[in-house]
């Protein structure tokens, strides 16, 4: 498996992961969506606001937009579930749609993130790298919020190994996303 494939199964894998987990919590009543909870952020929905605003933010420096840290101005850009759903799931089919434009090449390419008082310049493979991680880091977190409600968390590790496929296979038809 050379990088490309990897960060392209990376992508994939993060919108099959969004898509279960935000089901879940499309389940919640207002009170468990909203209830006060231990993690870094203290609540379901800001958590999941702060995984989408983060993905605008890594995808507008990888391709080039210039919103910067414009994109943080909100911290709830979304209060309900399901617009922020929705809001999630177009975020994650565009870095889906930008690792399939890569080359190679272009993973050693330097990009620019606007930061409080810094211009940081990564490369673009560096960047994919962090936001995968991020995103991991965070919908565990959600993850082990949903475990302390009525909703039971969805399994997220069934993506890579092709055994597991019939567990998936209906959900990356849904998102448009290859069938491996």
């Amino acid at each position: 498996m050379n990088a490309l494939a990897l960060f392209r199964g990376l992508a994939a894998n993060n919108a099959w992961s969004s898509l279960r987990l935000h089901r879940a919590c499309l389940q919640l009543s207002r009170e468990e969506y909203e209830a006060t909870r231990t993690s870094f952020f203290p609540s379901i929905p800001e958590t999941l606001n702060h995984i989408l605003t983060v993905d605008w933010y890594y995808l507008d420096a990888l391709e080039r937009g210039g919103k910067g840290r414009s994109l943080f101005a909100d911290r709830m850009p979304f209060r309900e579930m399901a617009a922020l759903a929705v809001a999630q799931r177009a975020s994650d089919l565009k870095l889906v749609a930008f690792v399939d434009r890569l080359t190679e090449a272009d993973l050693a390419s330097k990009i620019e993130i606007a930061r409080a008082d810094h211009t940081q310049l990564e490369t673009v493979a560096d960047t994919l790298m962090h936001l995968s991680t991020h995103q991991i880091h965070h919908r565990g977190q959600v993850h082990a919020m949903l475990a302390g409600t009525s909703v039971k968390p969805p399994p997220l590790d069934e993506y890579f190994m092709r055994e597991e496929l019939p567990l998936r296979e209906a959900e990356l038809r849904e998102l448009g996303l290859p069938i491996r």
